[in-house]
């Protein structure tokens, strides 16, 4: 290695040549008859017993395996994480995949508990710091009527707005209601149908629907 880069790769040139030179000697002696040594004879090993590394029929020996750019050509990737079809990602998937099972521990809920009673307890005192605070400010605090209906959310059709004796307001009707009069009416008649359908014939009630069209009732 203390040779030098240009030193290294000129021997390691020299000797790639011998090594074709031998190669040619090799194809020679097969042409002759002779044995084939380029098959038969043992592999290059370098000192460590390892198979001397090339690239397209050029070999690098000692210090030249270590030359800028030549141990890249040799360095193997590594090989990428196998894939994972669909149904091998599906299998781990459960119900707590999807959280259904994260209460059934124990120590969530009760986390989940204190937690609200921090908040509940952080949102009335800061009702009661307001409250204060109006009341030193002097401020009227005036309980919201929740019975109250505003005239804007009133029916267009118009609601019939009913007072008390005392002129309070208590509720507005948004929807058309009977008098007592004409239930008393409605029940009358139902009661009036009941009775033709139980005791009269069939050609009275004919009679009867007959006439009811005639005076347009």
């Amino acid at each position: 290695a203390g040779l030098g880069e240009f030193r290294i790769r000129d021997l390691n040139d020299e000797i790639n040549k011998l090594l074709r030179e031998k190669g040619h000697w090799e194809y020679r002696i097969k042409e002759l008859g002779g044995p084939d040594y380029a098959r038969i004879g043992p592999k290059m090993l370098d000192h460590e017993g390892k198979e001397v590394p090339g690239n397209r029929g050029y070999k690098y020996f000692g210090a030249a395996k270590d030359l800028p750019g030549v141990r890249e050509l040799f360095e193997k990737e590594p090989l990428p994480p196998p894939r994972k079809t669909r149904a091998e990602l599906m299998k781990d998937i459960d119900a707590e995949y999807y959280g259904y099972r994260d209460e059934d521990d124990g120590i969530l809920e009760p986390l989940e508990q204190e937690h609200e009673k921090k908040v509940i307890a952080e949102a009335v005192e800061k009702w009661k710091m307001e409250r204060e605070a109006r009341l030193a400010r002097g401020e009227e605090e005036e309980e919201e009527n929740i019975y109250a209906v505003h005239e804007e959310e009133s029916d267009e059709e118009g609601g019939k707005e009913r007072e008390g004796e005392d002129g309070q307001q208590k509720f507005i009707a948004h929807v058309l209601v009977p008098t007592q009069q004409e239930i008393e009416e409605a029940l009358v008649r139902r009661k009036k149908m009941e009775l033709l359908q139980k005791y009269a014939s069939e050609t009275l009630l004919a009679q009867s629907e007959e006439a009811k069209t005639l005076l347009g009732l």
